[in-house]
């Protein structure tokens, strides 16, 4: 069982990125797929969700009407999309499923 992520970098604030985790060893279609990110000094805090049913999508306030959590069952990958990115959303994501974490990514909003 493995999660690989792509994606992330530096961005300007406003800007957008998409992050990508593709799963091997099992169905992402029959689990629920989340992410998560730890800016530097603080906790790893939980971002978005999106179930295995396809149900409406779960964010942290912080992130709602910015961040787009999908699915791609055919590819079995999961994407972040993330557009008018702010400072404070600078941190390592991180995505997770299936009692697994990806590797994380870095994501730096700045000017």
């Amino acid at each position: 069982v493995q999660l690989v992520q792509s994606g992330g970098g530096l961005v300007q604030p406003g800007g957008s990125l998409r992050l990508s985790c593709a799963a091997s060893g099992f169905t992402i279609s029959m689990y629920f797929m989340s992410w998560f990110r730890q800016a530097p000094g603080k906790e790893r805090e939980w971002v978005a969700s999106i179930s295995s049913g396809g149900g409406t999508p779960g964010y942290v306030d912080s992130v709602k009407g910015r961040f787009t959590i999908s699915r791609d069952n055919a590819k079995n990958t999961v994407y972040l999309q993330m557009n008018s990115l702010k400072p404070e959303d600078t941190a390592t994501y991180y995505c997770r499923s299936a009692n697994t974490w990806g590797q994380g990514t870095q994501v730096t909003v700045s000017s």
